[in-house]
């Protein structure tokens, strides 16, 4: 598993920058809030993200079942909508219950539906998969699936490639990736544009720094699924049917995913600062420098 530290990771989401969405200009200053319990009666629907903001790898947040209960109760719409991708879906519902939250299945938006959605409209073909060892893998569409490790003969093969969980990636098998776009390019796509994601020990790399330095050393331009792309808030508007965006907000520990989606997907966005991408560090300074403004800063949820 590798770590890395969040200036590293700062610096990272800041060089992926022309790949990413561009952000908008700001509705005025962030509102300073210590809770989302204000934002109860300004809004209608409520998109969440889950690692920053519900939870910390296998831990639940404190206060954040107690949040999510009220809003659902105050008859608030409330989905996740999350760039996890490495369990399926079935997997992912049974870890939200055993933390005790209470969603519908059809109320978390991952960014592996996103992908199986767009894989499910497409030709079946043979991909290369990055994903950890013993995790299913049929619910990404048509096609043959070949988990990718230390032989290099799959790499050469296969029609494209899927980057759905790090978890057991190695540098080694990056070189190999890389090698084998040189010598032929072919479709890259990544179902989880995280750089990192907050974990119990660390900040974690995910798929999209993996497919960031592909970018970078292969010239292969990768398709992304997840925040802060559209598709995936296609698929949560989907869900919500006909609301007003005005009174939609989404909430998330990260400039460069959930505030740059909020705004790619024209909502307004409240930024976590107490858990999660920014915890410990100086919120005002990093919004200032990525120029991605949140219109409310939240402590906690």
């Amino acid at each position: 598993m590798t770590l890395m530290t969040l200036d590293h990771a700062f610096d990272a989401y800041e060089a992926a920058r022309p790949r990413l969405p561009r952000a908008i200009a700001p509705h005025g200053t962030p509102e300073a809030l210590e809770s989302l319990a204000p934002l109860a009666d300004r809004f209608d629907a409520f998109l969440l993200d889950a690692f920053g903001v519900l939870n910390i790898g296998e831990t639940a947040i404190p206060g954040a079942v107690g949040r999510v209960a009220d809003l659902q109760a105050a008859g608030k719409r409330v989905l996740i909508v999350s760039n996890a991708a490495s369990v399926p879906h079935a997997a992912l519902m049974e870890k939200y219950a055993k933390l005790g939250f209470r969603f519908a299945p059809e109320d978390v938006i991952t960014s592996r539906r996103t992908l199986a959605h767009h894989m499910a409209g497409g030709a079946a073909a043979c991909w290369g998969v990055m994903t950890p060892e013993g995790i299913a893998l049929d619910d990404l569409g048509p096609g043959e699936i070949t988990v990718l490790g230390d032989d290099p003969a799959p790499y050469a093969a296969v029609d494209g490639f899927l980057l759905v969980g790090s978890a057991g990636w190695s540098a080694a098998r990056q070189a190999l990736l890389e090698g084998a776009l040189r010598a032929r390019p072919r479709p890259v796509l990544v179902a989880n544009p995280d750089i990192v994601a907050p974990r119990e020990t660390g900040l974690t790399a995910e798929p999209g720094h993996f497919a960031h330095q592909l970018a970078d050393r292969t010239g292969v331009s990768p398709q992304f699924f997840g925040k802060p792309f559209a598709n995936i808030y296609d698929l949560a508007f989907a869900r919500l049917g006909d609301v007003d965006r005005s009174r939609v907000v989404m909430v998330g520990d990260s400039l460069h995913t959930d505030i740059l989606g909020a705004q790619t997907a024209r909502v307004r966005s409240a930024l976590i600062t107490g858990y999660g991408f920014l915890a410990g560090r100086d919120a005002g300074a990093m919004i200032a420098r990525s120029g991605i403004i949140p219109d409310f800063v939240v402590a906690s949820p």
